[in-house]
């Protein structure tokens, strides 16, 4: 296609309500006539913050003969109005507006795709369940179908630290200004408009503990059969929303496929670990199908394709993950078969006998998780899991004597009791080398309370035995001849989860391990050829300071037995020179816990975004806290915004939040 993309910085869309959104457009050369559009719906202001991610994928599209629109959503960068939370009515309503003004457009033929990682990711599933009849398909990377199940928040009931410390960061930007070399002088009206209805989004989470309406509500699996839209769904084995791939393909009645690789939470052309792939040619080829209607060959290649992981040591960051493509013709696939192993007395086996073992992890089990959402740009995987390993219950399998692969997710049940009301267990499976170094395969967490399972919590009857299932992550694993299986179960899984103050001993009294075993024929399916990455050329931008996410120190104190756990979370900062602005956004945690005493776990995450040009500084800074406080959790936050050097706004809360919605287990019956 000849001739130069055009761009423009700021297009309106105004809604219904009269409310603005501020969007930023990439068209095709000059001459060319109406084109399909594809939308990315964010609110992570497309002016700054999300501009070199824009910049390495819109462009993209433009050239190869769309539309490529990013628009802000209400209350965010510079579009009109407030925001409050994440996937709500009102997002989805101004996105089917927002679709329908796109299709009218003279420059559009009237199909829309949609597309987007985590946030947009989520928000393109949720609004092809609205099925607005211009949207034809969507492209969903690093998203969950269950808002419960696979978020930042929860994972089996137990509240993750994800929770403090994304939230922590939806509560700086919900309260940052747009830019007034956009909106003008009315800056100032609508940055203190957004500061007076800023709450601590973690809080708010935090109030729903049990997967009520609030949960199931922008949940699509709840009805998958609303999404008319054909859906490609894409993950990472590395990433924290990997579940979702596999369970849309198997519950979506429309056209699908699915796309797992090695990544972290990025797209497949940039993510690390590698190896990369030419996504961007892929997706091209999957809009020319559903956007223009030309035969790419793409819907009659396999339905899923995968990297299958091979073993390999574990270190806190990868350049590429050791391992091969392979493909299923359809999802679920008749290839893999559940087998399964008994936990016994002696490790695992293939008869059933009982256990009888009982586990109180020290409050530092966990230390080897790494991040829940691992991004690839710091030392943010799993390490070595000896040292969690040893404060965990073990069942050792015997050396296995040929390979086994591992794909889809695997299962463990348990007949166990508890001596508190209130307790949790990790579950994680383990490829044990004949060294002895111990690598996570995948890993599941529960919250005992939810035995019954996540709609309502459920005190525990110190000493009664319950049944419960843990399910564990979706993998894609092959363990070689000469290693061993592990299942290693602890009361504690911290940080990555925070750790109930009570403490518990569990007792295990059976149990068993159900593997999704794939077994590899000679005329296996082939995968596609995905190619080599590339990507429209960076943002142009001076960094201040580079990007980096992960756990850079662990600290313990011999005489009082306190360990903290120090986490960079840097956006970055940098001058981007196209909008003449220097851009901060800087944050870290620290979670710490003392080894005897449960009661003194604590989080903290601090976060700050900064713009200026010229004599133009604003910036806003937030601090969030969680700690345990008898039966409740106490939230206490700050938020601080300048300009300049005046402070234009503060306020601080110090909350109180039940950790459970269980009664006492005293007023249960039998």
């Amino acid at each position: 296609m000849a001739g130069a993309i055009r761009v423009e910085e700021t297009v309106w869309i105004t809604l219904s309500d009269g409310c603005r959104l501020a969007a930023r457009l990439w068209l095709p050369p000059e001459g060319t006539g109406p084109v399909p559009a594809i939308l990315e719906y964010l609110p992570y202001r497309r002016r700054d913050r999300h501009r070199g991610d824009d910049a390495i994928l819109h462009p993209a599209f433009a050239a190869a003969g769309y539309a490529a629109v990013r628009v802000d959503m209400r209350g965010a960068g510079d579009s009109d109005g407030t925001m409050t939370d994440e996937y709500t009515a009102r997002e989805w309503d101004d996105a089917v507006e927002v679709i329908d003004w796109i299709a009218r457009q003279d420059w559009c033929s009237g199909a829309v795709g949609m597309i987007g990682l985590s946030w947009s990711g989520f928000n393109s599933l949720q609004v092809a369940a609205k099925a607005p009849a211009p949207l034809k398909a969507i492209v969903t990377t690093c998203a969950s179908d269950d808002r419960y199940a696979d978020d930042m928040h929860y994972m089996g009931g137990c509240l993750l630290n994800d929770n403090l410390q994304y939230g922590a960061t939806l509560f700086t930007w919900l309260a940052t200004p747009p830019d007034p070399a956009i909106v003008g002088e009315r800056w100032r009206d609508m940055w203190l408009e957004r500061l007076e209805v800023v709450e601590p989004p973690a809080a708010r989470w935090m109030r729903h503990s049990d997967r009520d309406a609030y949960w199931r509500s922008g949940s699509v699996c709840e009805d998958y059969r609303a999404i008319k839209a054909a859906v490609l769904a894409v993950g990472g084995w590395a990433d924290g929303y990997t579940n979702a791939v596999l369970r849309l393909l198997e519950g979506l009645p429309g056209p699908r496929k699915g796309l797992i690789g090695p990544w972290g939470h990025a797209f497949p052309h940039v993510a690390t670990p590698g190896p990369r792939i030419d996504f961007l040619g892929y997706v091209l080829r999957w809009w020319d199908h559903w956007l223009k209607g030309r035969d790419t060959g793409i819907m009659d290649e396999p339905m899923l394709t995968v990297w299958m992981q091979e073993s390999e040591p574990p270190r806190p960051r990868y350049t590429e993950r050791r391992g091969r493509w392979i493909a299923e013709r359809i999802w679920p696939s008749p290839q893999v078969a559940v087998r399964t192993l008994h936990l016994t007395a002696t490790g695992l086996a293939e008869e059933a006998s009982t256990v009888e073992r009982s586990v109180r992890s020290p409050a530092t089990t966990g230390l080897a998780s790494g991040e829940w959402c691992p991004y690839g740009w710091g030392p943010d995987m799993p390490t070595d899991q000896r040292e969690d390993d040893a404060g965990s219950l073990c069942f050792d399998g015997p050396p296995l004597e040929a390979p086994l692969q591992l794909l889809g997710g695997a299962r463990v049940t348990l007949e166990l009791s508890s001596d508190r009301p209130e307790a949790m267990v990790a579950v994680r499976l383990d490829d044990v080398a004949p060294d002895g170094m111990s690598a996570r395969i995948t890993y599941g967490l529960l919250n005992l309370q939810h035995h019954g399972g996540h709609d309502k919590a459920r005190a525990l009857v110190p000493g009664r035995r319950y049944r419960v299932e843990v399910r564990l992550k979706d993998a894609a694993y092959e363990i070689p001849p000469g290693h061993r299986l592990r299942v290693a179960i602890s009361t504690v899984y911290w940080p990555l989860a925070m750790t109930a103050p009570t403490g518990a001993t569990v007792t295990v009294h059976s149990g068993a391990l159900h593997l999704p075993v794939r077994t590899e024929k000679a005329d296996a399916v082939r995968p596609p050829d995905l190619g080599e990455p590339w990507s429209p050329p960076p943002l142009d931008a001076e960094i201040l300071v580079a990007p980096e996410r992960g756990r850079v120190r662990v600290e313990r104190q011999v005489e009082n037995g306190r360990t903290r756990v120090h986490v960079v979370r840097n956006l970055g900062a940098m001058r981007i020179a196209d909008v003449d602005l220097e851009l901060r956004a800087l944050g870290s945690e620290t979670y710490s816990t003392v080894a005897d005493d449960p009661t003194q776990v604590r989080s903290e995450a601090e976060r700050r975004a900064e713009f200026r040009r010229g004599n133009w500084h604003a910036s806003v800074a937030t601090r969030s806290v969680l700690m345990a406080d008898g039966n409740d959790w106490r939230f206490i936050a700050t938020l601080d915004a300048h300009e300049g050097e005046a402070r234009v706004f503060a306020r601080s809360w110090d909350l109180r939040i039940p950790r459970s919605t269980a009664e006492p287990a005293d007023t249960q019956t039998a």
